[in-house]
């Protein structure tokens, strides 16, 4: 059965999101992630992936705070991501309560760093972030595209302990029209054995339907619950 897992995505300590990635294209859907949390956890959600997208920008850890009061307060299990750049943010975010951390842009920009977080962490601890656009590796929040092949680097990174991955297709993403299905399969059969976690497009239950369908074995989604695409109770056969 596939695992959801309800995105919030923060800036300025607010529950927000973004359309492909482009900051100026932010909605707020609540001045108090706290609640949001809470929300989901009260619902029978476990899984929480909490991005600080003001981390991404200032490449460090921001919005710990939130973090820590979603951790202290709730029973969710959180990856956390955005701005995790040195060791030093990486102990704040554990100390925080994260669970697991979600690691992108360094794992494109400094390699080594990254390799030292799985080797020290585990590959349970350690999520690799692989944000794509037209199958090519995009870092800094998605204002950056590089030339890195996809299932390369996923490769290069399960080869070091790495088995859970979570792939956002950026042109997907936030446009409620949706998931990279395709995508999906083709990563899977490259890597039969990886924890694939889609991300991007969810839009209805049909979309997560078609993940499940297709052997995705985890899905986050964001917008289409706070626009009531996706009701909570809906989800709740997933959760069983």
């Amino acid at each position: 059965m596939i695992e959801i897992i309800p995105a919030i995505d923060l800036i300025d300590g607010k529950c927000v999101r973004l359309s492909q990635g482009d900051y100026s294209q932010k909605t707020i859907y609540n001045e108090n992630p706290l609640e949001v949390a809470k929300m989901f956890a009260d619902a029978g959600i476990r899984r929480l992936h909490l991005v600080d997208l003001d981390g991404a920008k200032a490449h460090h850890i921001v919005n710990h705070k939130v973090l820590e009061k979603i951790t202290s307060s709730t029973n969710l299990v959180v990856d956390f991501g955005g701005g995790l750049k040195t060791d030093d943010d990486l102990r704040i975010a554990f100390e925080c309560g994260a669970e697991m951390i979600t690691g992108g842009s360094i794992a494109v920009k400094n390699p080594d760093v990254f390799a030292s977080w799985i080797s020290s962490y585990g590959g349970e601890k350690i999520i690799l972030g692989a944000d794509v656009k037209n199958e090519k590796i995009a870092v800094g929040g998605w204002l950056e595209t590089t030339d890195i092949e996809l299932l390369p680097f996923i490769q290069k990174y399960i080869n070091q302990g790495v088995n859970k991955v979570i792939c956002t297709d950026i042109s997907k993403d936030g446009m409620l029209q949706g998931t990279a299905v395709e995508l999906y399969i083709k990563m899977l059969a490259s890597q039969p054995n990886m924890y694939l976690i889609a991300s991007g497009g969810v839009s209805s239950m049909q979309d997560i339907e078609l993940l499940e369908a297709a052997n995705v074995p985890a899905v986050i989604t964001g917008k289409a619950i706070y626009e009531g695409k996706i009701k909570l109770n809906e989800l709740y056969k997933f959760l069983i």
